[in-house]
């Protein structure tokens, strides 16, 4: 546990007009991988179809969860983090603390695809005898 800083979970909150891979429908899910995103349509019978990619940036966030805030009230804004050429935000997202944790949620234009986007939520998760950022 030494070398764990803590977790980071990703929560996928739902897709939005995403593209269609399958005759009416698709059967999309998520890879995450540090710093890029991918969703795919998942096939029974043929090879999964690409339904997109994003980006999106931690700095911030981390930045965030690095100030220690414990005596504040829940709800506060901590940052905001507005869309740009660098990442895939469709919108302002804003990092909060939210009883006693540091969130964010986010939208993210889906890329190399005609229509979609996801909802993300990050949430820092202290682990027990770790070291935690610093």
């Amino acid at each position: 546990m030494e070398n764990l800083f803590g977790l980071l979970r990703v929560n996928v909150i739902r897709g939005i007009d995403l593209a269609i891979r399958d005759t009416t429908s698709s059967d999309p899910y998520v890879i995450l991988r540090m710093g890029k995103q991918q969703v795919y349509d998942k096939d029974k019978f043929s090879l999964d179809d690409k339904m997109g990619d994003a980006e999106f940036d931690t700095k911030e966030f981390i930045e965030a969860v690095k100030m220690r805030l414990h005596n504040i009230p829940s709800g506060t804004v901590i940052c905001k983090v507005k869309p740009n050429r660098e990442n895939c935000l469709s919108e302002e997202s804003c990092i909060k603390w939210e009883n006693g944790e540091v969130i964010q949620q986010m939208f993210l234009r889906l890329r190399n695809v005609e229509c979609g986007e996801i909802e993300l939520q990050l949430q820092w998760i202290h682990v027990p005898g770790s070291r935690g950022l610093s």
